[in-house]
């Protein structure tokens, strides 16, 4: 039986673009998908902390260091400008990998850029 997993996260990322005419997906700075090990076209789920709003997607490598988090498509209808957001990829794990399971926090500062990386096991206790 496979259990799904957080694998990374990027949290409480600040909306710096909406775009209703884009193809669809989110647009993320590439140091920050690099910081989380997300990759393009890789599914996402979008949380957004300002709205209470959610929506799957997929990724879309932006310029690096730019701090880009743009949301592309119909879901730039559940999101604005300035908007905080939880950008979060999910893996199945067999109950043998769960032990050896390390998800990666990306914690990013007031303009996208990485503040702090994490790595968290199913089994840390919460401080």
């Amino acid at each position: 039986m496979l259990r799904p997993f957080l694998r990374a996260k990027i949290h409480r990322a600040r909306v710096t673009r909406c775009d209703l005419d884009y193809l669809g997906s989110i647009t993320i700075d590439r140091d920050l998908l690099a910081a989380a090990d997300i990759l393009p076209l890789e599914q996402v789920d979008v949380y957004n902390l300002t709205r209470g709003t959610r929506f799957s997607t997929y990724c879309i490598a932006g310029p690096e260091g730019g701090g880009e988090v743009g949301i592309n498509g119909a879901a730039a209808h559940m999101a604005a400008v300035g908007d905080l957001v939880i950008v979060a990829a999910y893996c199945d794990l067999d109950r043998e990998d769960i032990p050896h399971h390390r998800a990666r926090v990306v914690l990013v500062d007031g303009h996208n850029r990485v503040a702090e990386v994490r790595v968290q096991s199913p089994f840390d206790l919460p401080a």
